[in-house]
């Protein structure tokens, strides 16, 4: 039954029938995990019976047998082991010419191209070329070193991303949305499923206040993800000697100000002293020529004669 298949497939693939097989233009994509289907269909006589339809799914390149119906029931004796239980066909549609392959559980390996043979009076074949994709994970940030960091240290920001498919286009940018990817080295490699697991390393000469974005874009499903770390002066260290002389620095203003402080208040003390003492000789001097005008007032045992002396003296 094998080589009757394979003959009925080389015979299909040399001869040109009037058959017009119809298959998309563009490739069929489908997600790892999921089903997919292999579109193909032709249009059938009005007279059309599925005991004349004999239809082959095949790998294009290598010819492996991915699903076989004929005599009006599938023939799967021969089928490509990694393809068992994982193929249909759409049977109620058959007789209006859909001869279309259902894929269930699409993996790595399926990607390729299939080639859908037909034959009912008429022979006729196409192939299907079927795209397999899968989403990369959110991306995750790491800082190495993570601490003990100063301004002008050199730092790796390392961006993780997961189980995609196909390879990534890994894009870095700035704060300001300046694009920095000279600076990276991107990995990708491929997991026990066939998946990519990507790290991409950016190195950077630390800044305080700095935004680092690392976009992962998945060009065959439009999709970007994207994670970002922000680093600020508050997780930065100053360096131990820096430190030190700090410390040092503060600790002298201290004792300056508080220096300072004693002084002022003692001088202000002595002026307020020496203005009180001015004060009170000046009220002494005062009271002693007052005193001095009045005594000879007081003197009241003077004669006449010495009294009028007195004055004329003064």
């Amino acid at each position: 039954m094998y080589f009757q298949q394979l003959i009925l497939s080389l015979a299909l693939s040399a001869l040109g029938g009037c058959l017009e097989i119809k298959v998309p233009n563009d490739p069929a994509v489908a997600l790892v995990g999921q089903d997919a289907t292999l579109r193909c269909s032709f249009s059938p006589d009005a007279n059309f019976s599925l005991d004349d339809l004999s239809l082959i799914w095949q790998l294009t390149d290598t010819k492996r047998l991915i699903h076989s119906f004929s005599e009006g029931q599938d023939q799967l004796a021969n089928q490509e082991s990694s393809y068992a239980n994982r193929t249909s066909l759409f049977y109620d549609q058959l007789p209006q010419g859909n001869v279309s392959l259902l894929l269930r559980r699409i993996q790595i390996s399926d990607e390729g191209s299939f080639t859908c043979f037909v034959r009912v009076r008429d022979y006729s074949s196409a192939a299907v070329a079927l795209q397999v994709a899968a989403f990369y994970s959110k991306p995750n940030l790491n800082l190495e070193p993570n601490k003990n960091l100063k301004p002008g240290d050199l730092v790796m920001v390392t961006c993780h991303t997961f189980s995609g498919y196909p390879e990534a286009m890994v894009l870095w940018h700035d704060g300001q949305g300046n694009n920095i990817t000279e600076n990276i080295t991107t990995s990708q490699v491929a997991n026990e499923e066939g998946l990519f697991d990507v790290r991409s390393v950016l190195r950077v000469v630390l800044e305080p206040n700095s935004t680092y974005s690392c976009l992962v874009k998945n060009p065959l499903l439009q999709q970007e993800t994207h994670a970002s770390v922000t680093i600020t002066g508050q997780h930065l260290l100053f360096p131990a000697v820096a430190l030190w002389v700090t410390v040092g620095l503060t600790i002298c203003l201290v004792v300056l100000l508080i220096a300072l402080a004693y002084v002022c208040q003692k001088k202000i003390r002595q002026s307020c002293k020496e203005e009180k003492e001015k004060a009170g000789i000046e009220e002494q001097d005062e009271g002693e020529g007052s005193k001095t005008a009045l005594q000879p007032l007081k003197s009241v045992d003077i004669k006449e004669g010495e009294k009028q002396e007195w004055f004329l003296a003064c």
